[in-house]
């Protein structure tokens, strides 16, 4: 019987039974949740419903950042780029163009009148289908440094403050956690919080999101030099990141929310408030400066889902039908 129909019949336990039968990665021998490989061992966690070895996937989402603040500060990212190593693009962000509305369309896939998270103020649990509840229902792990309204729509809400911070093993969307609550909290102790998580949970999806580039952007506006700065702040701290998550052969998708207009504002429909840039270094990526056309903030969801080798939910769009060609054979 093919993988495949293994996986969608019984899951993975039935398939680590079945793995001896099939020569994948030269597989020897399964011992205890692990494959045991003739070049190293290979967590069950990390096979897919084929039989391939994944990358782990990491998410940065760097709010507030436009497109245009985004590629005259990310210059690590962008040079990534000019080296032929990932691809670029330019990102039309949904209406409206607020935080927690995104968030969830971001995470889902949906417009905002479908999911129903129509402002800032509308605090609760999701009721669509996410990444990260794909990812667990595939026998992914989760993981998440971010800002305290994630904790409120993938795990609970409303959040505690005194409770809520630290969530490690949970039973819910995402498995572990930390989160702020603070919009000034560094970016670099958000990206520390992350790497703290890689090392403890070795997590399959991990979503490192930061709040610098949106707090100096309300505080001074768009036309700022605090806005620039918190943005080349960011360039720093993921060219100390990147190395290291493309020398593991992590998959890595780095975009934003939204952008910020010239009086400190988002939430409507102007380029500036709207347009945000999105980065995507991954093995089967063609590599490339597509950011001459948008593509729309609906194929975030299921671009994560191919990288993380998991089949989309039955809502989220296909990325073929942008009329970009994101991965290779």
């Amino acid at each position: 019987m093919p993988l495949q129909k293994i996986w969608e019949q019984s899951g993975r336990k039935k398939l680590s039974q079945q793995l001896n039968k099939f020569p994948i990665h030269n597989i020897c021998k399964m011992k205890s949740g692990t494959l045991l490989c003739l070049q190293g061992s290979v967590p069950l966690s990390s096979i897919n419903r084929n039989g391939e070895v994944m990358a782990k996937t990491i998410f940065v989402l760097l709010d507030g950042c436009g497109f245009g603040v985004g590629e005259r500060n990310l210059g690590y990212a962008e040079h990534l780029i000019e080296q032929g190593l990932g691809a670029k693009y330019r990102v039309l962000g949904e209406l409206p163009s607020m935080s927690r509305p995104i968030y969830e369309t971001l995470l889902t896939g949906l417009p905002v009148c479908r999911h129903g998270i129509s402002n800032n103020l509308v605090v609760r649990r999701s009721n669509c289908i996410s990444v990260f509840d794909l990812c667990r229902k595939n026998g992914l792990k989760t993981a998440a440094s971010a800002y305290h309204w994630i904790s409120e729509l993938y795990v609970k809400s409303p959040f505690h403050y005194a409770k809520d911070r630290i969530q490690l093993q949970s039973n819910s969307s995402i498995e572990d956690g930390i989160y702020y609550f603070e919009d000034s909290y560094p970016d670099s102790h958000v990206f520390a919080d992350a790497e703290f998580l890689r090392e403890r949970s070795n997590p399959d999806f991990l979503l490192i999101h930061s709040m610098n580039i949106d707090d100096a952007g309300h505080r001074f506006t768009s036309d700022s030099r605090e806005y620039e700065t918190a943005t080349a702040k960011a360039n720093i701290v993921l060219s100390s990141c990147l190395p290291q998550w493309l020398e593991q052969k992590c998959s890595v998708l780095i975009t934003a929310d939204h952008g910020m207009n010239e009086v400190g504002l988002h939430g409507g429909n102007t380029e500036l408030q709207r347009d945000a840039p999105l980065y995507l270094f991954a093995n089967d990526v063609l590599p490339g400066d597509f950011s001459s056309k948008h593509i729309s903030q609906l194929y975030i969801a299921p671009l994560l889902c191919h990288l993380l080798g998991i089949k989309p939910s039955d809502e989220m769009k296909n990325p073929e039908e942008t009329g970009v060609k994101f991965f290779g054979e």
